[in-house]
């Protein structure tokens, strides 16, 4: 049985990566599978690693910190390597977005900066543990909810700009004149 990814994988992928942002698969699939979806979808390029939850198990945390940025595809990982994987990512002052679903991932949406759960096929645990849900269970919704938060958070600064610089002629004018 094959589940091929969402045809608009590819595309939020790429305009996750555009915006500098860097997409990683953790899956429970072989790390074989694992490797040919990512590579599908453009997570894993030439030149990225794959690591399986026994490698990652064998590794310290320090010789995960510093491979950590050449792995873009983790294949049948415990929820404890999630929440490693997470906590690794947060040492290394990066903002942190995960999308998981089984009840045993909620330490690791908890630990993230955002959690995210699916909201049709989503666990209830998974959904309370969450920050978002994503009504439509789509990763694409997520690339879309980034780029909008991003326009509205430049739109918000040049307000301010605009209302300080503003503020500041008026008082300039009242104790000149």
């Amino acid at each position: 049985m094959i589940d091929p990814p969402r045809l608009e994988s590819k595309a939020a992928v790429q305009e996750a990566r555009a915006s500098g942002i860097k997409p990683i698969m953790i899956t429970g699939d072989h790390a074989l599978t694992a490797k040919a979806i990512a590579q599908q979808i453009d997570i894993y390029r030439d030149g990225d690693k794959v690591v399986d939850g026994l490698t990652l198990k064998s590794m310290t945390d320090d010789e995960l910190s510093q491979m950590i940025e050449q792995i873009s595809v983790y294949a049948r990982v415990s929820p404890e390597d999630k929440l490693r994987i997470v906590k690794i990512w947060q040492e290394k002052e990066q903002i942190v977005l995960t999308e998981l679903n089984p009840v045993n991932d909620a330490p690791s949406l908890r630990a993230a900066d955002v959690g995210t759960a699916m909201g049709i096929a989503g666990t209830e645990v998974a959904k309370s543990a969450s920050d978002i849900i994503l009504a439509d269970d789509n990763f694409a919704t997520i690339v879309a909810a980034i780029r909008e938060g991003r326009r509205v958070y430049t739109n918000i600064k040049k307000t301010i700009y605009y209302l300080l610089s503003a503020n500041v002629a008026e008082i300039l004018t009242m104790l000149i004149g």
